[in-house]
């Protein structure tokens, strides 16, 4: 099966995608293109899987960079791929302006984020969950892209498949958190069942982002949650007794 792969009229000229679970080796609970390292599904279907993500975005697969992600605020900076006989960086956000690196974000629910400013030629990724995104991983993304010579003002920015409002249920210790950062982020809830909140993580992105200046911010669409056949999803593992799930991945190259 081909590889599925989302796109952003937003990012073109720059070559980018959102890749789905379908075209991939792995099987059982990670059936398809799983490119996590950090799942249990066999290293090397991983490898294969994640060698071909690097193919159709026309680079060798030591030029795939991914970190390890920690649901932290940290951005890397890099101008070549990481040495692959030391451990991998640690963050949530990567940028660029080193011609032929392919950034990319794994996530299952969290919101992966690709940036570029194609005048300038940086790029960015980001991983941000709830709390990378609270805690500025957005913002530390952009920061970071403007030290390569990038400008806020012509950065756009696409948040790909995530968790969705309706999907994304929180209790009241979750929702004071978000209080506390800021009494205005009570407009990212609403009401649930039995005492519960919905969570708009998409918009809470989305205002993030627009507030940091950029150009434009946008969200591609597609509940991780809600739709299986195409996405993995952490909560929904949860939900139906999984023992682990799948990664998809998300990247953006010069």
């Amino acid at each position: 099966m081909t590889l599925e792969i989302l796109t952003a009229d937003t990012l073109v000229p720059l070559r980018h995608g959102f890749f789905t679970r379908r075209g991939g080796a792995s099987s059982g609970i990670f059936a398809g293109l799983n490119c996590g390292a950090g799942s249990s599904d066999q290293s090397a279907t991983v490898r294969m899987n994640r060698a071909r993500v690097a193919e159709s975005m026309a680079v060798a697969p030591e030029a795939l960079v991914t970190i390890h992600q920690t649901h932290s605020a940290d951005v890397v900076t890099l101008d070549a791929p990481p040495d692959p006989d030391t451990p991998r960086p640690e963050g949530d956000g990567l940028v660029t302006a080193t011609p032929g690196l392919a950034l990319g974000i794994l996530t299952a629910d969290c919101q992966p984020v690709l940036f570029a400013d194609a005048q300038a030629q940086v790029i960015g990724a980001a991983h941000a969950g709830w709390r990378g995104a609270l805690d500025g991983v957005l913002e530390n993304t952009l920061d970071a892209m403007v030290q390569l010579g990038a400008a806020r003002a012509r950065i756009r920015a696409v948040i790909g498949p995530c968790i969705s409002q309706r999907a994304y249920e929180v209790g009241q210790e979750f929702l004071e958190t978000f209080l506390d950062a800021d009494a205005q982020n009570t407009r990212f809830f609403i009401n649930g069942d039995a005492g519960k909140y919905q969570f708009d993580l998409v918009g809470f992105g989305l205002d993030r982002l627009r507030a940091a200046g950029v150009a434009e911010a946008a969200w591609i669409g597609h509940c991780t949650y809600e739709d299986p056949a195409r996405f993995y999803s952490y909560r929904r593992s949860v939900h139906e007794g999984q023992a682990d799930y799948g990664r998809l991945i998300s990247v953006i190259r010069l």
